[in-house]
């Protein structure tokens, strides 16, 4: 007994078509394996005999009044049982469609999965829809029990063509079945004993499946992520108090806090009538902590160790099912929540929505009810988060609509860079130098405003040729202008740089700043990039808050692809050039840029025109009162 309750237990969630038979399943498996009260079975026997209904497994688990009624499973059971190797937590999930979000919310907290298939009936919609859902939920490990072989007479033919047509479908989402086992759970037949009735199947029983599954990583073995629940203030103390997720922490250890940034350290760890003093805690444990700093921190802020931090940004990609009764769309906002925290989220982009009867694409720009989809999502604020398949505790999330939840999802960050959160602290040993030169001193000198130009667009699209053009004419009109172009400065400053979503993020930030720099000392600075994603281009827009002007540069790809002037989109698709936007990559557009050109319909010469038009009008119009007063005195 010490050696079993040492031992973990694994959340096992059953799911299938409606009156496939999972409770029937469920309640034989209690039943064989003696976690059933003494009598329960002869009660239950009364009642129905009282009703006159015939006695079902399913009743064992269908705790509602309803369900005894309509037959039907509404809500999900959780019951403890467990075999001679270790203990379950079995999760008895609904099939109806219309109570899919409640088999959603049994089946993100399982550990592995059970899906039941009718031996008549075969693979039905929601038994794919279900395996999909188990999929999109990130469970990997999945038995298959084909139920109710009695009514097929056992017959061993039948039996494959089910556990072919399953297998088929389940390879496509890419999932491979641990086992598929043939059953008849009303009888007992392969549940905990082989069945005589088929001999013809050597395999292990549905209990010898179970006790195959391969134990969870233990969330003590991930990096801490402890979500802040509340703040309390005790007298002088203010407690910091949550559950921490995953990973370990102890006195001493310090904490950033994500997404705000700030840091401290642990003095002490909090418990109520706990004694002694705990001076570590581990996942799974409630606690409070205690601070060195007088930091601020709020509830829905994570807590992790400096070296191995969240991911922090405002954009991501989602998996999702789709609970609404409207239609999710893109622009629609929601409340997204993840952990403890609230943020407010808007559909950037319906990338897909999965068919999940045949796992075509459905090209539409909705998603309805009960379908899966994969999106584009972009918070308000930074958001700190884990993906799915790194840490399931913080890549979790749904949304909600006007108080209903109407989906869930996890995350994903393919193809979009790797964003950590870092302290807010790093340079709290550097002091910034005030310049005794005034930008507005600046400004009246060259009798122009200063400013940072920031065409993007696909390559091919004409920056480059815009950009050099446009320095060219306004040097000649007396402007300071310098232009920065991407192939430029990746040959210096940024030839440690590839062109991976991180390289592509750092090779913008590095610019943005510099771009900074370069208005900062009166200039006009003209940058010519690609820079593909959104979250970027505003970052290097809050690296020079007033001077910053997005000038969209666009063209179709089809367009950009014939013009080739590097013949770089030919290369890509050929395979000789990886992650290259548009082919490869995907390039966010601006959603409300200062200024957008057309190339595709305006030559080279009329685009130059519209820009000169832009600086000389919308950029200068203050300028005009400060070019007449007399320029100060400049003493070299």
């Amino acid at each position: 007994m010490n050696a079993m309750t040492s031992v973990s237990a694994l959340k096992i969630v059953i799911v299938g078509h409606v009156d496939h038979g999972k409770s029937t399943l469920v309640g034989r498996l209690l039943h064989e394996t003696g976690a059933l009260p003494e009598g329960k079975v002869e009660s239950l026997r009364e009642v129905c005999d009282k009703r006159g209904m015939p006695f079902e497994w399913a009743f064992v688990m269908d705790a509602l009044q309803a369900e005894r009624d309509q037959g039907i499973t509404i809500d999900t059971a959780q019951i403890l049982f467990k075999t001679e190797r270790r203990p379950y937590v079995i999760i008895d999930a609904p099939g109806h469609k219309e109570f899919l979000k409640n088999m959603v919310t049994g089946a993100a907290s399982a550990d592995a999965a059970v899906l039941v298939i009718d031996a008549i009936e075969g693979v039905q919609e929601q038994s794919r829809r279900h395996g999909y859902l188990l999929h999109l939920l990130g469970l990997r490990q999945l038995a298959v029990v084909v139920n109710k072989m009695d009514a097929v007479d056992f017959s061993e033919g039948r039996f494959q063509e089910v556990s072919a047509e399953i297998s088929a479908y389940l390879a496509e989402i890419g999932v491979t079945p641990t086992e598929i086992i043939p059953a008849a759970a009303r009888h007992g037949d392969n549940v905990s004993h082989r069945s005589a009735n088929m001999p013809w199947y050597e395999g292990p029983t549905v209990i010898e499946a179970l006790d195959g599954f391969a134990p969870v990583t233990e969330a003590t073995s991930l990096p801490l992520r402890f979500p802040v629940q509340d703040v309390f203030k005790f007298d002088h103390r203010r407690i910091i108090a949550g559950r921490i997720e995953s990973g370990n922490l102890k006195v001493g250890d310090r904490l950033l806090f994500s997404p705000s940034g700030k840091t401290a350290r642990i003095a002490s760890i909090e418990g109520w009538h706990v004694q002694p003093v705990a001076v570590t805690a581990v996942a799974g444990q409630s606690i409070g902590v205690t601070l060195d700093e007088q930091v601020f921190i709020e509830r829905g802020q994570i807590a992790s160790l400096l070296d191995n931090p969240p991911l922090g940004s405002y954009l991501f990609r989602a998996r999702l099912f789709w609970l609404g009764r409207a239609p999710l769309s893109a622009g629609r906002r929601y409340k997204m929540k993840l952990g403890t925290a609230e943020y407010s989220v808007v559909v950037e982009k319906v990338e897909r929505v999965i068919d999940v009867t045949d796992l075509a694409s459905v090209d539409t720009d909705f998603v309805e009810k009960n379908a899966v989809a994969e999106v584009m999502l972009r918070s308000r604020g930074p958001v700190a988060f884990d993906e799915f398949v790194d840490n399931p505790k913080t890549g979790r999330f749904v949304l909600v609509d006007n108080f209903d939840i109407v989906g869930g999802g996890v995350i994903s960050m393919k193809g979009l860079p790797d964003h950590r959160c870092k302290p807010d602290s790093v340079g709290d040993d550097i002091t910034a130098v005030a310049h005794k030169v005034s930008l507005r001193d600046r400004q009246s000198v060259n009798r122009h405003k200063p400013g940072v130009l920031w065409l993007t667009g696909l390559s091919g699209s004409g920056k480059s040729t815009i950009a050099m053009e446009v320095e060219r004419r306004l040097f000649a009109k007396g402007y300071q202008v310098f232009v920065l172009d991407g192939d430029n400065v990746r040959q210096g400053l940024n030839a440690d740089l590839g062109f991976s979503p991180e390289d592509r993020a750092e090779n913008v930030r590095r610019i943005g700043e510099v771009a900074h720099l370069f208005a900062q000392a009166g200039m006009i600075v003209i940058a010519a990039f690609i820079s593909p994603y959104r979250a970027d281009r505003d970052r290097a827009r809050a690296a020079s808050p007033g001077l910053f002007h997005e000038i969209f540069v666009k063209a179709p790809v089809e367009e950009c692809q014939r013009r080739d002037p590097k013949g770089l989109y030919a290369k890509a698709r050929q395979g000789g050039i990886a992650e290259f936007t548009g082919v490869t990559a995907p390039y966010e557009q601006p959603v409300n840029p200062e200024l957008e050109i057309d190339t595709a319909s305006l030559s080279i010469d009329e685009a130059v025109e519209v820009v000169l038009r832009y600086v000389e009008q919308d950029m200068q119009r203050d300028v005009d009162a400060s070019s007449t007063e007399q320029r100060p005195d400049v003493t070299l």
